[in-house]
């Protein structure tokens, strides 16, 4: 009998309320910003051991770098002026909620912000530098201060980078496989509306 009230008292054996879906062209940039930022991680690792293959490396991450700027400044334009965008579920608690919208505004600033920093480490070298297919001049002359602060803050920016990504994954995880309240779900392409 009291395996019966175990089984009962799980959370999975209450019906929930769904948490709502995303609208799909919110749904397909945000899988088109995971896709990106998990090759610019990549390229960022392959650039840490060196190597004769540097500057084409270099090269892509910077041009990533802009597309993945591009992509997330689309993504807060068309969020603020057309995504349907979800309420919370009803039984999420508020701190919990605002916990997750400080996340995801942190990784908007830092995937806004790391761009913006690499542009800058490369234009303060004082040399020109391939992104996309051109060559960029130099369009400042070389300032070795400002060139190691904007290095520095970048290096910070992709652990902080990181870190956010892992707090978004875990709560993903915990909505999908233990809360299963349909905030996970809301996001995938596959399910229905």
């Amino acid at each position: 009998m009291s395996e019966n009230i175990e089984v009962a008292s799980w959370p999975a054996a209450k019906p929930r309320a769904k948490a709502g879906r995303f609208d799909q062209i919110s749904i397909a940039l945000h899988w088109l910003t995971v896709v990106l930022v998990a090759a610019q991680l990549a390229l960022g690792l392959a650039l840490s051991h060196g190597g004769d293959e540097i500057p084409a490396l270099l090269t892509a991450h910077r041009s990533l770098g802009i597309s993945i700027w591009i992509i997330v400044a689309a993504r807060l334009m068309w969020r603020h002026g057309f995504a349907h965008l979800p309420p919370f579920p009803a039984g999420m608690p508020k701190p919990q909620q605002r916990l997750a919208t400080l996340n995801e505004y942190a990784l908007y600033g830092l995937l806004l912000l790391q761009p913006l920093t690499g542009l800058g480490n490369a234009l303060f070298r004082g040399r020109p530098f391939a992104l996309f297919a051109w060559e960029v001049p130099a369009l400042v002359s070389r300032n070795d201060a400002v060139f190691h602060a904007l290095r520095a803050i970048h290096e910070f920016g992709a652990w902080g980078l990181l870190a956010l990504i892992g707090v978004h994954a875990a709560a993903a995880l915990l909505h999908a496989l233990i809360l299963r309240d349909g905030v996970f779900q809301r996001m995938l392409p596959w399910t229905a509306p």
